[in-house]
């Protein structure tokens, strides 16, 4: 079934008419993952990061542009030291998405995003649907 996620995001990005969903995706699955890690050893996200990462997450779900609004105007040092908590808090789940979600507009949801970008064998994006 994984195999086949690439191709059904791309026909979901055609069908839904979402042509950035593709691009989103790679960045989620790909770029993302592979900055954070570069930064060690103290790996964190940009606001920059964390926008992109909430278009990703809407483009694939329910469309809220408040929860972007929100994440977008975070002071980057916030993001910045809220996200080194986070992933020096794992494998404590609970509580690195509690640091996550101090964050104006990052709920549960976004903050496992985040983490599993980080450690995807250790926190598994749960989306809001």
């Amino acid at each position: 079934a994984l195999s086949t996620y690439p191709s059904q995001i791309q026909s979901l990005s055609l069908t839904k008419k979402k042509p950035d969903l593709v691009s989103l995706n790679q960045f989620y699955c790909n770029e993302l993952p592979s900055l954070i890690h570069q930064r060690n050893p103290n790996p964190f996200i940009t606001t920059q990061e964390l926008s992109k990462l909430m278009q990703w997450k809407l483009t694939r779900g329910k469309w809220r542009p408040r929860l972007l609004d929100f994440v977008s105007s975070i002071e980057d040092a916030v993001v910045k030291r809220a996200s080194e908590k986070a992933f020096e808090s794992l494998p404590d789940v609970e509580k690195a998405i509690s640091e996550l979600s101090a964050l104006k507009g990052v709920g549960p949801a976004t903050a496992s995003a985040v983490l599993a970008a980080f450690a995807p064998n250790l926190t598994p994006f749960m989306s809001d649907e």
